[in-house]
C-alpha cells in the first residue's frame, strides 16, 4: 500500500471506451493520499456527446472517489477542455471535501509554490480552433483504435512487449514532438511569469518532471495509454508512478 502527502491524475477520459477505469481502480484501491488532484479531463463530455461508453466500471470510479472524500481525502478537481461543461457552475463545492475549479494553487513541502491547471487555456489549437481540436480527438480515437489489433498481431508472431502506435506517433512525429515541446515551455513561462515555482498539469497525456528555464514542470500523464499518477511523498520527494494492469 502506498501512502502519499498528495496524489495528481488527469485524463482518466471516463465515458470512452479506452478510460482504464479498472487499472485505475486498481491504483486507488493500493495507493492513499491526505489530498487526491483530478487535474482535468476525467469526464469526457465530448466523447459523450457522440457516443456514450460508460460501464459499470465508470460508475465504480465515481462511487470509490465519493468514498474516498467521505473517509477524509481532500478531492479537487480541475476542470479540463472534456470536462468544460462544468466550467459555467465553478466554483463549485460538493460537501465538505469535494472542490472543483478551473486551477489551484499548490504548496509542497520542498516550500516551492505550484500552479495547478489541466492545461488546456495554454493550447492554442484548443483554445481558438476547437473544430480542429476536436478533429484531432478523432484521429487519436482512430489510433487507440489500432492499437488493439497491432497488439494482437505481434502477440501471433510471439512480441509479447508493448507498443502503442498513438504512443509512437505522440513521441516521435516531428510535428507532435513540437507542439508538446511548446505547450511545456509555455506554461513554464507563464508559471514563472505568475511568480511560482513551478507548474502541474496533464492534457498532453505525457507523463514528465523537469526544469524548464528554473521552474519545475510535471505532468501527470494518462489513463487512456500510460496509466501514470504525479505524487508527493511524505518527505517531500516528487514521483512519477507507472501502474500496470493487463485489461485485455
Amino acid at each position: 500500500m502506498g501512502t502519499y502527502r498528495s496524489i495528481f491524475v488527469s485524463d482518466l477520459h471516463l465515458g470512452t471506451k479506452f478510460s482504464k477505469t479498472k487499472a485505475f481502480l486498481n491504483f486507488l484501491k493500493h495507493n492513499e493520499s491526505k489530498s487526491l488532484y483530478l487535474v482535468g479531463d476525467i469526464i469526457d463530455g465530448w466523447a459523450l456527446k457522440r457516443k456514450i461508453r460508460w460501464t459499470q466500471s465508470h460508475s465504480d470510479v465515481i462511487q470509490k472517489l465519493l468514498r474516498r472524500a467521505r473517509k477524509g481525502t481532500d478531492i479537487y478537481y480541475i476542470t479540463g477542455n472534456h470536462d468544460e461543461f462544468l466550467r459555467s457552475f465553478l466554483p463549485l463545492v460538493l460537501g465538505d471535501r469535494i472542490f472543483i475549479k478551473n486551477d489551484a494553487s499548490y504548496k509542497g513541502l520542498n516550500g516551492k509554490n505550484y500552479h495547478i491547471t489541466h492545461g488546456d487555456f495554454f493550447d492554442a489549437i484548443t483554445m481558438t480552433k476547437k473544430w480542429l481540436a476536436i478533429l484531432g480527438d478523432y484521429g487519436y480515437d482512430l489510433l487507440l483504435h489500432l492499437n488493439s489489433p497491432i497488439r494482437k498481431v505481434r502477440r501471433l508472431f510471439g512480441i509479447k512487449k508493448e507498443w502503442s502506435l498513438s504512443k509512437y506517433v505522440k513521441d516521435n512525429v516531428k510535428s507532435s514532438v513540437s507542439f508538446i515541446t511548446d505547450f511545456e515551455t509555455i506554461l513554464a513561462n507563464y508559471a514563472k511569469q505568475k511568480k511560482f515555482d513551478g507548474v502541474i498539469c496533464g492534457h498532453i497525456h505525457k507523463a514528465e518532471i523537469k526544469r524548464i528555464d528554473g521552474v519545475d514542470y510535471m505532468n501527470c500523464g494518462d489513463w487512456v495509454e500510460s496509466c501514470t499518477a504525479l505524487v508527493e511523498t511524505h518527505k517531500g520527494e516528487w514521483k512519477i508512478i507507472e501502474w500496470t494492469l493487463d485489461e485485455d
